[in-house]
């Protein structure tokens, strides 16, 4: 049996662009997506933190250092410039797997800047 967890997340990150009339994905930048350990085409989870919007899509490479987040084709029409985003993937594993997993959590500014790398989640308040 396998389950599924939170493999990585980028919390926080801001709506630099949309763009309809794009095929499909978000664009994300390429130093985000290592230091998440995102995977170009991965399948991922945008959670619209402005506006309540979920939905399903995949990454693609933005340029380093660019702090691009750009959600793009019919997604486009759930997000807005300047909208604040969690981008989420998950990973399927045994059990076993997950005992010894913590899942890569990153947290950005307003720029889309990476401010803090974390293994696990953190304390509760």
């Amino acid at each position: 049996m396998e389950i599924t967890l939170l493999k990585c997340k980028l919390h926080r990150a801001t709506v630099t662009e949309t763009h309809v009339d794009y095929e499909g994905s978000c664009a994300i930048d390429e130093t985000l997506m290592e230091r998440a350990g995102l995977r170009e085409f991965e399948q991922i989870h945008l959670w619209n933190v402005t506006n309540g919007e979920r939905l399903t899509t995949y990454a693609i490479r933005a340029a380093r250092d660019s702090g691009t987040i750009s959600v793009n084709g019919s997604a486009a029409h759930k997000a807005s410039n300047g909208d604040i985003l969690i981008i989420a993937a998950f990973a399927a594993m045994t059990p076993e797997e997950a005992d010894e997993f913590a899942p890569t959590l990153v947290y950005v500014d307003a720029a889309n800047r990476v401010k803090q790398v974390s293994r696990s989640l953190p304390a509760q308040a």
